[in-house]
């Protein structure tokens, strides 16, 4: 019949794309197109594609290297080469020792930049054990304007002084950074040449992380939630009659929460924004009626969802849904919602009719 040829079509295709490493290099070029945000994104792509090319059939590479760097800005620079599947799952995650004074300071210097907020807690903690400690003494170069950058800086004790020559002029000192502060994010997504130079100004102690074990540990873990979400998706009624490709965008845009008992989740009367579904646990659902008088209206169980009715209706939480006993969700907010549920809304909307109320006693 038609449905198992598409379905074994759609398995052929999946089989391409993993032995030809599509998915990986695509993922990888749109991380650097949203980094680098190039002028001419054509002419990115194309240097991009062109190194590539260069590296898969091992020819020299130098001089398409700086042809490259020639023909590019600073913003657009060509990342560093793409990792297979294979090459982030195997990955041996790399452990520092550090005292727990040491992982705070380091959570609380990188918590406003963007190549880490994004981050799930377990993958913040992969990346901060996997940080190695440098010491420069007065005067040591850290990074040099115009050199390849390959690791990012946090400083734990000093101070360093950021020099910068425009136009091949002398430098000229630009600032002074100090303790948890950084510096250097941009060398863990491509490999741009560094904007300015800097050097210690006193005994400094440094924590860094390299580009690759970063990207690695990234990669690893977004190919193994991938993996993890994609049979549980498949047990969730309503999901059920999504393709393999509509569940594995599903399965990248799930966010994972977890609730202690008695935690409230969602509550009756607040604005709502996120839709969850439970992956471990029980939760329960609360309503408070007009009389002013609470009940149970019901009970939800691994496999079930609830928040969808206010990101349809564009109205406030209906009930309250609290933890009942530890609990694990994943969750998607309003934007991912629409974007990768969208062919389920029919069934979600025909659902809303059959949910309870409570009446009083």
């Amino acid at each position: 019949s038609w449905v198992p040829r598409k379905r074994m079509a759609e398995a052929e295709l999946q089989d391409y794309l993993e032995k030809n490493g599509v998915e990986v290099l695509l993922k990888d070029l749109v991380v650097q197109l949203c980094v680098a945000k190039p002028d001419n994104v054509l002419e990115f792509m194309k240097e991009y594609i062109t190194k590539k090319q260069a590296e898969q059939n091992g020819e020299e590479v130098d001089d398409a290297k700086e042809r490259i760097r020639r023909r590019t800005s600073r913003r657009g620079a060509v990342s560093a080469s793409v990792m297979s599947q294979d090459e982030a799952l195997d990955f041996q995650k790399k452990k520092v020792p550090k005292d727990a004074a040491t992982m705070m300071a380091l959570q609380k210097a990188v918590a406003g930049n963007v190549l880490f907020t994004h981050l799930e807690s377990d993958e913040l903690t992969d990346v901060l054990d996997a940080m190695f400690l440098l010491a420069k003494k007065p005067g040591d170069l850290i990074i040099v304007q115009g050199d390849e950058g390959d690791n990012f800086y946090i400083i734990d004790e000093g101070t360093v002084e950021v020099w910068i020559s425009k136009d091949g002029g002398e430098p000229e000192k630009f600032s002074e950074l100090s303790h948890s502060q950084s510096f250097g994010e941009l060398a863990l997504i491509y490999g741009t040449p560094r904007a300015a130079t800097v050097k210690a100004k006193t005994d400094v102690k440094l924590w860094a992380i390299d580009r690759d074990t970063y990207r690695r540990i990234l990669m690893g873990s977004t190919i193994r939630k991938r993996k993890k979400y994609e049979n549980f998706l498949e047990q969730v009624p309503l999901l059920k009659d999504l393709d393999k490709w509509e569940r594995l965008s599903v399965a990248d845009a799930l966010e994972s929460a977890e609730y202690k008992d008695g935690e409230v989740i969602v509550k009756q009367g607040d604005k709502g924004d996120e839709f969850f579904i439970i992956v471990e646990g029980k939760v329960v659902v609360t309503q408070t009626n007009d009389k002013g008088e609470t009940g149970v209206v019901a009970e939800l169980h691994p496999a079930q969802y609830f928040g969808e009715i206010a990101l349809l209706t564009h109205d406030v939480r209906r009930a309250t849904v609290s933890a009942s006993g530890p609990v694990k969700c994943v969750k998607l907010d309003r934007e991912r919602f629409e974007r990768v549920l969208g062919p389920c809304e029919t069934i979600l909307r025909r659902d809303m009719s059959n949910y309870k109320k409570y009446e009083g006693k």
